[in-house]
C-alpha cells in the first residue's frame, strides 16, 4: 500500500491533479483590475441607507402585524397566524432597539477615549 502511495507515477498524478485544480482556481479569481476597482466601481452602501431599510424593514413588519390583527377581527386569518406576526414584530423591534443601544454606548466609549 506504501509502495503505491509513494510510486513516482502517483507522485506525478497528484501534482497533475493539484496543477488543474490550482488553474481552475485561477480561472474562477477577479482580475487585480476588478479587485482594486479600476474597471468598476461598485459604491459601497452609506451606513444611513442601511440603517434607513433596516428601520423600514422594522415597520413594514410593524404594519403587517396590525394588518393581520384588523383581519382577525374581521374573521379573515386564524389567530395563530396574529400572535406569529406581532411576535416577529416584536422580535424585530426589540433587536432594533439593541442594536441602537450597542451603538450609542460605542458613540459614547469613543468619545470619552483620551486624546
Amino acid at each position: 500500500m506504501i509502495d503505491r502511495i509513494n510510486s513516482q507515477a502517483n507522485i506525478q498524478s497528484m501534482l497533475q491533479t493539484l496543477r488543474s485544480v490550482q488553474a481552475q482556481a485561477s480561472a474562477e479569481l477577479p482580475t487585480p483590475a476588478a479587485i482594486t476597482g479600476q474597471s468598476e466601481r461598485v459604491q459601497a452602501p452609506q451606513f444611513s441607507d442601511l440603517v434607513k431599510n433596516a428601520v423600514e424593514q422594522v415597520n413594514a413588519t410593524q404594519t403587517h402585524a396590525r394588518g393581520l390583527q384588523a383581519a382577525y377581527e374581521r374573521g379573515e386569518v386564524p389567530l395563530t397566524e396574529v400572535v406569529l406576526g406581532m411576535q416577529k414584530s416584536s422580535l424585530a423591534f426589540e433587536t432594533t432597539l439593541q442594536i441602537r443601544n450597542k451603538v450609542m454606548r460605542a458613540y459614547d466609549d469613543i468619545l470619552s477615549m483620551p486624546v
